[in-house]
């Protein structure tokens, strides 16, 4: 549930669920995301969850702090209840062409590559929020022995479609993008897609999903 709600700046409010990043609490957010997204409450504009927050930003032509304040309250559990998510299995490529932090990463963990990947491939992840570039889903949660910080120096192009790994969460780079992530391999699948305008991102809050390891020849071959 909300714990607080507050100001943020002359055109938003700001929904804090907790300090905490599990999925019980995101749950919670994706949930009011979802039901203020359908009541389609007047004078909101745009919503932004996050792993523990929501931003809700308003026309104050429209309405004010007060009125969205008073119909967030005005929500109860039950419409509040529920949540449309998928199960999604998305195919990688492991070769060292794409796997640029795998060395690193073998350092780091004190992993054998092959420890690193059946743990990687064996894992079911959640996906709290999307964000940094458009549709570039933040995935949670990584075992703590997989668990690295970023690059001490960023890249300044990470390639569309890479495949990364920092602290307890796992992404997917829908953009070719400065970051730092330890980049493990590569998705062939277009996970951001601005053409499809009411549902352009392939992997959304709430989703579940698994990434199916295929060969290089697979991944040539895999749009074809």
């Amino acid at each position: 549930m909300i714990k607080n709600i507050s100001n943020l700046g002359d055109a938003a409010l700001y929904c804090d669920f907790g300090a905490e990043v599990n999925k019980q609490i995101n749950s919670e957010v994706i949930k009011y995301f979802n039901t203020i997204r359908e009541k389609n409450i007047k004078g909101i504009n745009n919503l932004t969850p996050s792993y523990n927050k929501l931003i809700i930003s308003y026309d104050l032509n429209l309405t004010s702090f007060n009125k969205i304040k008073e119909e967030i309250e005005k929500l109860t559990q039950s419409e509040t209840s529920k949540s449309i998510s998928k199960n999604l299995e998305i195919p990688v490529c492991c070769d060292e062409s794409f796997s640029l932090d795998m060395e690193r990463l073998e350092k780091k963990l004190n992993l054998k590559r092959d420890e690193i990947l059946e743990n990687f491939f064996n894992k079911e992840f959640f996906c709290y929020m999307t964000g940094f570039i458009a549709g570039m889903p933040f995935l949670g949660d990584l075992d703590e022995q997989m668990r690295a910080q970023r690059l001490e120096t960023p890249r300044v192009k990470v390639p569309k479609g890479s495949v990364g790994m920092t602290e307890q969460f796992a992404n997917i780079y829908t953009f070719e993008s400065p970051g730092g992530w330890n980049i493990i391999g590569n998705t062939p699948l277009e996970v951001f897609d601005s053409s499809k305008q009411k549902e352009p991102n392939l992997i959304n809050p709430g989703d579940t999903v698994k990434f199916k390891q295929i060969t290089l020849e697979e991944y040539k071959n895999y749009n074809e």
